[in-house]
């Protein structure tokens, strides 16, 4: 189960509530939100987890292509020096392995911006997804505060507001 079914379960949980009448509060099975409460718990670390998988993949990408670099450097060097015997052919081979480095450069970046333009991406949809899995619980706990005080509950027994 994701965050989000998670999260549709404790608005669920919400909708089913029964309304305290003359109010704007209700009543919610306290087992069953803490039991959602439980599982958010447990699947928020899966959803860091999926993060993390994003940035090994990005470490990938990037040695992959650094790997690739170099063994066109490799390569290019190794021209260099079949031909060293020649000036002409020398100076033709020098400009050639410099346009090879250049673009084994060129396209190891390029890679590594691909990689990081997709953890970023990854990231930006795991950050808004945790934001909004935070403020659906920060409402619920909210609710439920407001609910114990329309009960006339003494404020010893309101837990303090959730920090951010």
């Amino acid at each position: 189960m994701d965050i989000l079914q998670l999260i549709d379960r404790l608005e669920e949980l919400f909708n089913d509530a029964k309304a305290v009448p003359f109010t704007h509060n209700v009543v919610v099975d306290e087992d069953r939100m803490l039991e959602i409460i439980d599982q958010m718990r447990i699947v928020i670390p899966d959803e860091v987890k999926k993060a993390q998988q994003v940035l090994a993949q990005r470490e990938r990408f990037l040695a992959q292509a650094q790997e690739e670099a170099d063994r066109t450097l490799v390569l290019a060097r190794e021209k260099a020096e079949q031909v060293a015997g020649k000036d002409n052919i020398v100076v033709e081979a020098q400009r050639r392995a410099d346009q090879i480095l250049a673009q084994a450069r060129a396209d190891a970046d390029a890679t590594r911006d691909d990689a990081d333009d997709y953890v970023v991406e990854k990231l930006i949809e795991l950050q808004d997804s945790l934001e909004k899995a935070l403020n659906q619980v920060r409402n619920g706990v909210l609710a439920v505060q407001q609910d114990r005080v329309h009960k006339g509950m003494p404020s010893s027994a309101i837990p303090e507001k959730i920090e951010k």
